[in-house]
């Protein structure tokens, strides 16, 4: 089975989720039980060949002088039942090619005729020789076709195939062994009750069988949904979240609906970016932000935050959410000053045009969770603290800075500031003034 692997969404099938996924690989695991079938069908096919007297001698007493006409009744219901088994081989192709859900009642009746094959066999063996041949020397075939259910994954067919073969098996005893004249045999051999039992064993196997499918069933499905969840975290967050952050949300089981979170929001914009835009190729463009979002990026993952979206020209990204390691506020800051730090290196290295950003922190509550609607959703922030952060990150501009940060970031953060607080500064949209500190 191909855990994760996204299957092609066929006619007949909805949608592609861990149950359907899970149907579609019954069926090739349905088509395998039926290749084994027929591969013991086969054998005992090529096996009916053989003269009788190869086995034994007295074979023609043994069955009173018509071994012959034994042997050819069972090559013709056993090529009977291969030519079934390879039919069923075929309708199962087909419903896998078609991507179409295969009938329940089919199931049931295959069921029913496969598990009745040794029932056929001790009729035609009895019909021939004593009934006590006939039991001796079929009953253990009932367990294989009781253990290949297993492969269907479902309890229900299980039980039902040691159903069929328990009462196969009993009434068939029921019939034969008052005929058996077997008086010189032991009388465990004839005795009702124990070949009673007998088909209660089968019975038991059958659901001991069930359950065992039961588990396989759970377990696959459980991986089918890791996968999904896998899939669907990678899917939110994109490219830019850090293998420590989905790997923590896949042990933790975290839920990505909405709630209130503490977070800490950062804005980065590049300085003067139209009007190098204005000169420059788009694959220039494309290319010298690719030199700078490739190692922010790197540092934003690496101080636990992630890149929620970009800007054109700039990027947020938030700490906090959807995990928080209880030091966002540190984090932030920590990623902000090594952003510039690299910033200024690699200008000097040659590796980026020269190059100034500008960078803004707020802290708060926001609302946290997956936006959108069916067709399209994205994992986002929404709040005050949002646009408080980007109102911040602006007025970088007008104090000729690039890194300022709010009055609750450095409180939470703690940190010893290199420069005095700017004061109180009235922001855009808001009607009362903002205390902001000067990092860089």
């Amino acid at each position: 089975m191909h855990i994760g692997r996204t299957q092609p969404l066929k006619k007949g099938w909805r949608r592609v989720d861990a149950q359907s996924t899970l149907e579609l690989e019954t069926l090739s695991t349905e088509k395998l039980r039926v290749l084994v079938l027929s591969i013991v069908i086969g054998s005992g096919l090529c096996l009916s060949l053989i003269p009788p007297a190869y086995f034994a001698d007295g074979m023609e007493d043994a069955f009173h002088g018509e071994v012959q006409s034994f042997a050819y009744w069972r090559f013709v219901v056993l090529l009977g039942l291969i030519l079934y088994v390879l039919a069923e081989r075929i309708l199962l192709g087909y419903f896998i090619k078609s991507g179409r859900r295969v009938p329940t009642f089919y199931l049931y009746v295959t069921a029913f005729i496969e598990t009745s094959c040794p029932t056929i066999e001790i009729m035609v063996l009895a019909a021939y020789a004593d009934p006590i041949s006939a039991f001796s020397t079929t009953v253990f075939v009932y367990p294989l076709f009781i253990i290949l259910s297993a492969l269907r994954l479902d309890f229900r067919l299980s039980l039902f195939t040691g159903a069929v073969a328990a009462l196969e098996y009993t009434l068939v005893g029921l019939v034969y062994l008052k005929d058996s004249g077997g008086a010189s045999l032991n009388p465990m051999l004839l005795s009702v009750p124990l070949h009673v039992v007998k088909g209660f064993i089968l019975l038991a196997l059958g659901a001991v069988t069930g359950l065992v499918a039961l588990q396989i069933k759970k377990r696959i499905l459980d991986s089918f949904r890791l996968a999904e969840e896998r899939n669907n975290i990678v899917n939110k967050f994109g490219q830019h979240v850090s293998p420590v952050v989905v790997n923590k949300l896949l042990e933790q089981g975290a839920e990505l609906q909405s709630e209130k979170k503490y977070v800490c929001v950062m804005f980065l914009d590049i300085r003067n970016f139209t009007q190098f835009a204005e000169v420059r190729s788009p694959e220039e463009v494309v290319a010298y932000l690719e030199s700078l979002f490739g190692f922010m990026i790197e540092i934003v993952n690496r101080h636990h935050g992630f890149i929620n979206k970009f800007l054109g020209d700039g990027f947020m990204a938030v700490f906090g959410a959807p995990l928080s390691d209880g030091r966002d506020c540190i984090n932030a800051l920590a990623a902000a000053r090594e952003i510039l730090s690299r910033v200024t290196a690699e200008v000097e290295r040659g590796n980026v045009l020269p190059t100034t950003v500008g960078i803004g922190l707020h802290a708060g509550e926001a609302v946290t969770g997956s936006i959108g609607s069916s067709l399209r959703k994205e994992y986002t922030v929404i709040g005050d603290v949002v646009n408080l952060a980007s109102r911040i990150e602006q007025l970088n501009k007008r104090f000729g800075s690039q890194l300022l940060i709010s009055e609750t970031v450095c409180r939470v953060a703690g940190d010893d500031l290199a420069e005095a607080p700017m004061g109180h500064v009235q922001v855009k949209g808001r009607e009362a003034p903002i205390t902001i500190y000067k990092i860089a």
